[in-house]
């Protein structure tokens, strides 16, 4: 196929405009990143180093260091990925909803959720790092194990 030199100008300038929108669209989520990072109370310049950035959010949604592991490890780091999306929403005071939007339109959740008027809140796994308010009954007043209750025994030290 024969391209003229109108045609081949023609197609060098649809590659130019998608490059600068694609390039604009990677400054957007990156300034996104930036301003969610600080929101938490952390270094901006930390979601621009790989790596370093997923243990900074891990520490923003309060999750151990030891999740870069299994956020490092393929299919695995899927489910941990959305896991840590769903906490970083809630930790921002939103719902599943917009773990959803952060997950399937980055483009567009990351800034409302860094430029937007999103407040942190603290880390969301912050609670199950603490164990359950009160005492340590998952079950509430609905207790199964009436007064034998093993959740709610100070732990025993060994007798030397």
């Amino acid at each position: 196929m024969d391209y003229t030199s109108e045609q081949s100008a023609g197609i060098a300038a649809v590659g130019a405009v998608g490059g600068i929108i694609y390039l604009a669209l990677i400054v957007l989520i990156i300034a996104s990143l930036w301003k969610v990072f600080t929101k938490a109370g952390k270094p901006g310049w930390a979601s621009l180093i790989p790596i370093y950035n997923i243990i900074v959010l891990l520490e923003i949604i309060g999750k151990p260091t030891i999740w870069i592991l299994w956020m490092l490890i393929p299919c695995v780091n899927i489910y941990f990925g959305i896991w840590a999306m769903n906490l970083l929403s809630k930790s921002f005071g939103k719902s599943e909803g917009f773990t959803a939007g952060l997950i399937l339109l980055p483009v567009v959740f990351y800034p409302i959720l860094g430029f937007g008027d999103a407040r942190y809140l603290g880390p969301a796994a912050a609670e199950a790092q603490q164990g359950f308010p009160g005492t340590n009954n998952p079950f509430g007043t609905n207790n199964p194990f009436g007064t034998n209750d093993p959740f709610n025994k100070p732990p025993t030290t060994p007798q030397a």
